[in-house]
Formats: structure tokens, C-alpha cells, sequence
């Protein structure tokens, strides 16, 4: 299911009566054949949207799995897997039911993600999960109950199958391979083998802003649709997938949507790295340091916006194929970011910034002094996490870091040694490095409001 909702229905909004639950009310869901681990927003404005725009959509369900909490799966099975997508343009809003979550579930059920993946007709595997469920070996990270979960397929002769990591990661495909080979041979060095034989481990590059959904947001989906939808999800209207890899078990028809098959994928992961998420973090710190709340406010400000572009341009250097389409790229980012009616909270971008700097402003500071520049841009991004993370601990705001007790004790130190010790958490290789050192050091502070 896939359907447009053009206008405001007139009744129940307009007599008071209470607005019916979105639901399938009978009609059948998808078959399951994809599971889906990091139920959240993201995964349901981008791999359910394209799956639900595929031409067989309806013969691939997905199984959607959260990650720490139940919450989003109690509230979406209230619902049969069904929401509201709303696509928030500069020019009003679009609404659309999304129909191909045929099962949302907790994922603490590991007897439920062990049937699926037990089950031959289950083809696929996608993960929303966050860069730093990678590092983890934790037996009940997602990660882990996915090994289960392919042992428990190894065990019941179901056949080969893909597994799709969909997280801002460089290399993605390859970072899950490792994660998932590495925490099967610390349970079973055969089920490492299985792994390696039967699972193809596909990389992409995923874009679309996907801010936080607000109670304004589902107050205007009943006002606008004439039904209650407790988990709407709000995107802006593009939308890109480009996908690398083999799918042993097959795939729907994601390339109706705009998906792209591509054999290299690794020039447009960088450019998707650097240009949109590098950017998205350095208007998040800096946004912050100079009272801004949103990617719109923080890209009005010229301070922050000369600071992204000149990252821009470090990053350019090295995008060179000319297919990545560069220029015309770094336009459409400009006018994404700039509407006026998404609302994507630079707090929300913030999280985890050790693992995401480490992927988006320290390879473009490699790049530029391997070819002997200074990289002043992308240290200064650095250097912009380094005042946010100490202005939030000086203030006593919490923030979210896989590194965050580290980060608490390097803020503790002073001046130069603080320098240091905040970028042995990003790019511990550059310490030694004193020139790159010391040019961090003095950007400290040079995009806080004076």
C-alpha cells in the first residue's frame, strides 16, 4: 500500500467525532522478505519508502526491528506497519500512507528475527544502526543478534542471503562485513566460514533528511488526512539510494523508486561523507556555538556558511570523477538545507561525534595534507566539535558520544594538552602530527559568537 492523500477528508476532523486509527482494516500486509534491524524514522523515509514504491512492492514485506526500546514497534503494530509519510516541500506538504512495514516488532524478540532469518524466503537483511554499533562485539547489540540470527539460518539450510548495511559509514558494506565476521568467530570459527560463503554484504550510500517528527507534526496529519497516525514520519522530497553489491536471494525493484546499481560505490559514499553529512556536522557544532537551533538557521549565518563551503572546496579536491556531478551537487545541498519548513535539529546531528568526524572531516584532512596542504577547513570542523563538547560539559548539557567519558576527562585538561587529547579521539594518528596539533589549537573558538 501506497497512497496519496491529496486533501483534508471532511467528517470526523470537522464533527468531533474521534478520528479513526490508521490501519489496513483486513487487507493483507506484504509476505515478509526483508528484516529490518534500527526501526526509526530514517528507515521508514527511505528503505521502506523505496520498497514501497517498487513495481512488486507487494510481493516484499520487511520486518521491521528496533534497536535499544520497544516504543516504535508497540506504536506502529497498533497500526498494521502502517504511517504517514509526510514530504515537506518549500511549497506545502504531501501526504502518503506507506504500507510496506508488514511486521514491527521489538527487537529484544530474538525468537522472532531467528524464524525470519530461518526462513528461505527471507532474501535480505537492511540496518539503520548507527556508526557505532560497528565497534561493538556486545552478544545483544543488533550486530550480535544478527549473527544468531544467521546461525540459526546456517542451521536450518536456508540458503544464501544479503545483508545491507544503510549507516553513514565509509565503506559500509565492507565495516559490516568485518563487524559480523569478527563477532561470529567469537562464538563459532565454522559460523565465520558460513558467513563468508553465504552472505553477500552489499554497500550504499543513503540520503534524506529525515528530521524528528514533533506532535505538531502528527496533530497535522489528523487535521490533514482525517485519521489518527501516532508515528508519521517527516522528510523532505528527495530522496537518493545508490546500492553496490550482489543479492544471492534477490531484491525488489528498487530502481523504480531512483535507486542506483552502481560497481564502484566508494566515490559516492565520499561525496555523500563529506559534501552532505561533513557539512551537516560542522553546522551542527558551529550552529550550536553561535545560538542556532536548526540546519536552515545555521546555514543563514555567514560565518557558518563560509566555513562549510571552504570545507566544501577542501572536500571537491578529491571528489574528481565526473559523474559525481560536484557543483551541481553542492547547489541542491544548499537549497535542501535551506528550507524553510524542514526543521532539522542540529542537536540531533550532534550525536556521536567521534565516530562521525572520524568518517567525514578527518579524511579530507588526510587528503589535503598528503597533498601537501594545510587542510585549515577540516581542522577547523574539529575544532568546532572541541568547543561544543567542552562549552557542554562546562555548561553541564548533556550530550551523546560513544567516547563520552573520555571526552569529559580530556575537556578537564587545558589548552594545548585539551587539544591533544580530543583529537586522539577523532584521528589519534594526527597527536604526533605538532603542526596539525597546534593549527587545531588555534582554531578553537574561531566560530563561537563573540
Amino acid at each position: 500500500m501506497s497512497e496519496k492523500t491529496a486533501a483534508a477528508p471532511q467528517g470526523a476532523a470537522q464533527t468531533g467525532e474521534p478520528l479513526p486509527l490508521l490501519g489496513r482494516k483486513g487487507a493483507p500486509a506484504p509476505p515478509v522478505r526483508i528484516v529490518h534491524l534500527g526501526l526509526g524514522a530514517f528507515h521508514r523515509s527511505h528503505q521502506a519508502w523505496f520498497t514501497a514504491h517498487a513495481s512488486d512492492a507487494a510481493e516484499w514485506g520487511i520486518a521491521s526491528f528496533t534497536g535499544r526500546r520497544p516504543d516504535a514497534a508497540v506504536t506502529l503494530a497498533a497500526q498494521d506497519g502502517l504511517y504517514t509519510l509526510v514530504e515537506r516541500g518549500g511549497d506545502g506538504d504531501r501526504f502518503e500512507v506507506v504500507g510496506s512495514i508488514a511486521e514491527a516488532v521489538d527487537g529484544a524478540d530474538v525468537a522472532r528475527l531467528n524464524d525470519l532469518l530461518s526462513s528461505p524466503s527471507t532474501a535480505i537483511v537492511t540496518l539503520t544502526v548507527t556508526e557505532a554499533v560497528y565497534e561493538k562485539d556486545d552478544a545483544d547489540s543488533p550486530l550480535g543478534r544478527l549473527v544468531r540470527g544467521l546461525a540459526a539460518r546456517r542451521d536450518a539450510g536456508a540458503g544464501p542471503i544479503a545483508v545491507v548495511s544503510c549507516d553513514n559509514v565509509a565503506g559500509n558494506g565492507e565495516v559490516a562485513e568485518a563487524a559480523v565476521c569478527r563477532i561470529a568467530e567469537g562464538i563459532d570459527v565454522g559460523l565465520a566460514g558460513w558467513v563468508r560463503e553465504h552472505v553477500s554484504f552489499v554497500g550504499t550510500s543513503v540520503d534524506r533528511i529525515t528530521p524528528r517528527t514533533t506532535p505538531e507534526d502528527v496533530a497535522e496529519v489528523a487535521a490533514q488526512c482525517g485519521y489518527r497516525d501516532e508515528s508519521p514520519v517527516v522528510a523532505e522530497p528527495f530522496a537518493n539510494w545508490i546500492l553496490s553489491g550482489e543479492f544471492p536471494a534477490g531484491r525488489p525493484r528498487w530502481e523504480d523508486a531512483g535507486a542506483q546499481f552502481v560497481d564502484d560505490i566508494e566515490p559516492f559514499e565520499n561525496r555523500k561523507l563529506w559534501l552532505l553529512n561533513g557539512a551537516h556536522s560542522l553546522l551542527a557544532y558551529a550552529g550550536q556555538l553561535r545560538g542556532h537551533a536548526t540546519v536552515a538557521e545555521a546555514l543563514a549565518d555567514p560565518e557558518c556558511r563560509q566555513a562549510m563551503e571552504a570545507f566544501w572546496d577542501e572536500a571537491e579536491r578529491h571528489l574528481t570523477l565526473p559523474e559525481l556531478g560536484v557543483p551541481a551537487y553542492r547547489q541542491a545541498l544548499l537549497d535542501r538545507f535551506a528550507n524553510p519548513r524542514i526543521a532539522h535539529h542540529l542537536a540531533q546531528i550532534a550525536a556521536d561525534g567521534t565516530t562521525k568526524l572520524r568518517m567525514r572531516a578527518v579524511p579530507v584532512l588526510a587528503a589535503e595534507q598528503a597533498d601537501g596542504r594545510s587542510g585549515v577547513a577540516a581542522a577547523r570542523m574539529i575544532a568546532a566539535w572541541m568547543d561544543f563538547v567542552a562549552a557542554s560539559a562546562s555548561s553541564g548539557a548533556d550530550f551523546q558520544d560513544p567516547q563520552k567519558e573520555q571526552i569529559l576527562a580530556a575537556v578537564g585538561l587545558e589548552g594545548r594538552d585539551r587539544t591533544a587529547a580530543l583529537l586522539g579521539l577523532v584521528a589519534p594518528e594526527f597527536v604526533a602530527d605538532s603542526p596539525v596539533v597546534d593549527r587545531i589549537d588555534a582554531l578553537r573558538g574561531s566560530l563561537t559568537r563573540s
